[in-house]
């Protein structure tokens, strides 16, 4: 636990440098845009997709005679709301991973790994399919918890969510440059209850309104200060 605190600290120490906050910036503001512009083009058809949603487990016919009207606008307003910010966040995450993360590595080695080997373990191809599975298994996972909102236990299927989609997507790009394929492999299965601890602690992050903007940044950069300090561990213990 002592790591990934470690981890998180240095993230947020690293997180305003001006190196960084492009970094912080661009996704977000990208992801925000792509959706908006989406949504007003397709407002129809998503609010056609709710519809149906809510008519499967028996909400829209209550919501149609609900009176007044402006209140039924409003939920569903805010169901549209409740969709759209869980998309933002998600596309900026896979953005930060796949775009953003060569400008944090290079920061963070620079400056508490410059001796570290690089043994470029892991790639584009390895990079994009780590992606496809994080984001499958993070929409079923929300998509199994829409239901259990009605009986509360929906409420704990986010955390869960967001832990295991900060864990799969970073912890790949955060050691990919560093570690061989072994090292890799090792570590990922090795180190599980680290990563994990780190995934919850930045998925939280991601529900506190304002600072969740910054979210996908300072995970990517827990995960590599997390990532790099426990290679840099492995080889130090291997090589004695």
């Amino acid at each position: 636990m002592t790591a990934v605190l470690d981890a998180f600290a240095r993230a947020l120490r690293d997180l305003f440098s001006l190196r960084v906050l492009w970094v912080v910036v661009w996704p977000m503001l990208l992801a925000m845009l792509l959706w908006l512009a989406l949504g007003i083009t397709f407002w129809g058809t998503f609010s056609a997709w709710i519809a149906q949603g809510l008519d499967a487990i028996g909400i829209q016919d209550w919501l149609t005679d609900l009176e007044p009207v402006w209140i039924a606008n409003g939920i569903q307003a805010l169901l549209h709301l409740t969709l759209f910010v869980p998309l933002v966040m998600l596309t900026a995450l896979v953005l930060t991973a796949l775009f953003g993360m060569p400008a944090l590595i290079r920061v963070v080695a620079e400056r508490d790994y410059p001796l570290l080997g690089r043994a470029a373990g892991g790639g584009l191809v390895g990079s994009l399919w780590n992606a496809v599975i994080a984001i499958t298994v993070f929409v079923i996972l929300w998509v199994f918890a829409l239901p259990l909102w009605l009986i509360g236990v929906g409420v704990i299927i986010p955390f869960v969510a967001a832990a295991y989609l900060n864990q799969r997507l970073f912890r790949y790009d955060a050691i990919a440059e560093h570690a061989s394929a072994e090292e890799m492999t090792a570590l990922f299965r090795n180190a599980r209850g680290g990563w994990w601890g780190l995934g919850l602690l930045t998925g939280l992050v991601q529900f506190v309104p304002l600072l969740n903007l910054l979210a996908p940044v300072l995970a990517a950069l827990a995960f590599i200060h997390y990532g790099l300090a426990r290679l840099k561990q492995e080889r130090t213990s291997a090589a004695a």
